[in-house]
């Protein structure tokens, strides 16, 4: 094992996990897999993780951050009008998976994997869209834009688009129609929501 000039830090170790399971899937790839990577010990790994599944949470929260953090600047954008925000936020949201789920399909089948397990990180994930649709819906309620939310109403959002962005329903993301449905629904939605 080479040592490394550079020092070990959790975010480190989350980056070459990454890339251990784009290479070997999470079915095979180890913390032993990782430390190689990073030509350190396992045990220093397991300085900063505890355990296996620690890590595994560890990387499928900062895999779903991402998205949290990209959807988080649309939600910002207090001067924009919320139906505008709205239908941001859900394209943003749909082209987001679409990426991950285009541009790196290993990698996409192995956070698959790892949020069926990733019981924290997964629900965490879901509490925090809920929460960015529900400050979206409630200035547009406050704007008159939108009727008065109920409770409710954006996990119901969430649910109701939950084809645009649940990782089941991935292989049809890339057909040809897929942005005229998603159109389609944004529609829709949008109408169902106006004052």
């Amino acid at each position: 094992m080479a040592p490394t000039s550079e020092t070990l830090t959790a975010e480190r170790i989350l980056v070459a996990t990454e890339e251990v399971l784009r290479r070997h899937g999470p079915a095979k790839a180890t913390v032993v897999d990782v430390a190689r990577a990073l030509g350190v010990s396992h045990g220093s790994v397991y300085r900063h993780f505890r355990t296996k599944a620690a890590l595994r949470e560890a990387v499928t929260k900062r895999w779903l951050d991402r998205t949290t953090e990209e959807l988080a600047q649309v939600v910002a954008a207090a001067d924009r009008d919320p139906e505008a925000r709205l239908r941001d936020w859900l394209a943003t949201l749909f082209e987001a998976k679409r990426r991950k789920a285009g541009h790196d399909p290993e990698l996409f089948a192995t956070y698959s994997v790892l949020a069926a397990e990733a019981g924290e990180a997964v629900s965490g994930h879901l509490t925090d869209l809920t929460d960015q649709l529900t400050r979206i819906l409630r200035a547009g309620a406050d704007a008159g834009t939108f009727t008065p939310e109920a409770p409710g109403t954006a996990r119901a959002v969430f649910q109701a688009t939950a084809h645009f962005h649940d990782p089941g329903y991935a292989h049809e993301w890339a057909r040809p129609e897929a942005m005229t449905d998603f159109e389609a629904m944004l529609d829709l939605v949008v109408r169902g929501l106006r004052a």
